[in-house]
């Protein structure tokens, strides 16, 4: 048994889904939640400026003696994961490895949106590419997408005639799956189910994260069987973290003011 936390880190509130996956699949792991709320959005910014702002961030959870990192960021693992895994004597996890390999053999056509830095970089085209080079990608920049995800325009009309535009992409291209490359928008599932063909599966990559964490912990015995504990720092607590979330737990964990503490990283 290791008592050590997992760290999970994200520019802001989008890596809470991954948290919650990651709860429901090791309901007795220690974590430490890092938001980097301080320099969001990601998206905009450049590989070396995201490079430094992961390490930033690793070495901040490995101060706090954390047994492995899930990089819950779309944008700092495409921009910069395969830069530090190797940096680091503990497993370092993002969410595009998990997700792709998780795909089945027989997909043709998927589509993929994420910011702007994700999809210039071909991080998901490149790795899906490596284990079904037949597969067609088809990618969508969104890149006001995770902002609006921080501000709670998750549901309004605005944010609906956004997704549309952003949507459009995808019409008369028969995909089959859409990834959501960014972990803020699974909070817009809602409308892009409506935007989209019912037969599309949404893909959702907090709950294949967590998925491929739990084998891991498992084979290298660092499984933790005691009462958890939950931590979360910020880097700017002026925000509506609490609120979306709390939105996001439903229930499954309510994150009280108290809980959040902020921190410099860099």
């Amino acid at each position: 048994m290791d008592t050590r936390p997992i760290g999970v880190f994200d520019s802001g509130v989008g890596g809470i889904i991954v948290f919650s996956e990651i709860i429901k699949k090791l309901p007795n792991e220690n974590i430490i939640y890092l938001g980097d709320t301080a320099r969001l959005p990601y998206g905009t910014k450049s590989k070396e400026t995201i490079i430094e702002y992961t390490k930033q961030a690793i070495n901040f959870l490995i101060k706090q003696n954390v047994k492995a990192i899930v990089i819950a960021c779309g944008t700092a693992t495409s921009l910069s994961w395969k830069e530090v895994k190797d940096l680091y004597d503990l497993p370092i996890v993002g969410i595009i490895k998990p997700t792709v390999e998780s795909l089945e053999p027989s997909i043709r056509t998927i589509g993929v949106i994420g910011t702007s830095g994700t999809i210039k970089s071909n991080a998901w085209e490149n790795e899906i590419k490596s284990i079904y080079p037949d597969t067609t990608v088809i990618s969508k920049a969104c890149p006001i997408l995770a902002q609006m995800a921080e501000d709670g325009w998750t549901e309004n009309d605005i944010a609906k005639l956004v997704i549309k535009e952003y949507l459009n992409t995808f019409k008369n291209t028969n995909i089959e799956k859409l990834i959501l490359g960014c972990t803020h928008y699974p909070l817009f599932t809602k409308i892009i189910k409506t935007e989209l063909d019912g037969n599309i599966e949404i893909i959702d990559t907090g709950e294949r994260c967590a998925k491929f964490l739990e084998g891991l912990l498992t084979e290298k015995k660092l499984i933790n069987n005691e009462e958890p504990e939950y931590k979360f720092y910020l880097t700017d607590t002026e925000s509506k973290f609490l609120e979306i979330a709390n939105k996001i737990l439903k229930g499954i964990y309510i994150i009280d003011r108290e809980h959040i503490k902020p921190v410099k990283i860099g």
